[in-house]
């Protein structure tokens, strides 16, 4: 991999390219990157032939590179990370948006699309509604609905339809009470 000056070493499993060395690109020093790479695993080899037999035939060793399980779980914990941080910012733009006008509001995703139904009425409660479809972990459903602001975590109750409409096929709904108290917030944060 070539980028400006930097160059970087990649190991493709499927779907997922890693990234396992990278340095700068300084022809004819001793600190350029294909130097270092070399002699790094010019000194691997070494190590693992004092450790281990048979030894290797091979001039190099690069397998200290790759990815290991431990990588590979970091990775996994890292993008999924990723994805309640943004759902952390998109629901409650969700909630807000719906919340202006009653309509339901979709984000989709991959696997699933996530619907959000706020109802408000003048000084009096404030419903939500939150719907599934399609194919989600059965531990990101609390997730989700935690996000919620303003709705009591134990409050969520399975719904056989929509304000609206009724459930479609692959879909789930639940809902909620919110505090009137933060539908008002975020209405004021929405305004500002």
């Amino acid at each position: 991999m070539k980028v400006q000056r930097w160059r970087g070493a990649v190991w493709v499993e499927p779907g997922l390219p890693w990234l396992v060395a990278a340095g700068w690109r300084e022809s004819g020093s001793g600190d350029d990157f294909y130097a270092v790479l070399a002699s790094d695993a010019r000194t691997a080899r070494s190590r693992y032939n004092a450790e281990y037999r048979p030894s290797l035939t091979t001039e190099t060793h690069t397998a200290y590179l790759l990815p290991t399980h431990d990588d590979r779980l970091r990775h996994r914990l890292e993008s999924v990370t990723r994805f309640v941080r943004r759902l952390e910012a998109l629901v409650p733009d969700l909630v807000r948006q719906s919340l202006r006008d009653g309509h339901e509001r979709v984000a989709e995703f991959d696997s699933f699309d996530l619907g959000v139904q706020v109802r408000a009425d003048r000084g009096h409660e404030t419903y939500v509604a939150i719907r599934i479809r399609g194919s989600v972990p059965v531990n990101l459903v609390p997730v989700i609905l935690d996000i919620v602001p303003g709705c009591d975590r134990s409050g969520w109750f399975p719904e056989a339809a929509l304000p609206d409409r009724s459930l479609r096929a692959a879909e789930q709904a639940w809902s909620n009470i919110m505090d009137t108290a933060v539908a008002a917030a975020l209405l004021d944060s929405s305004e500002g």
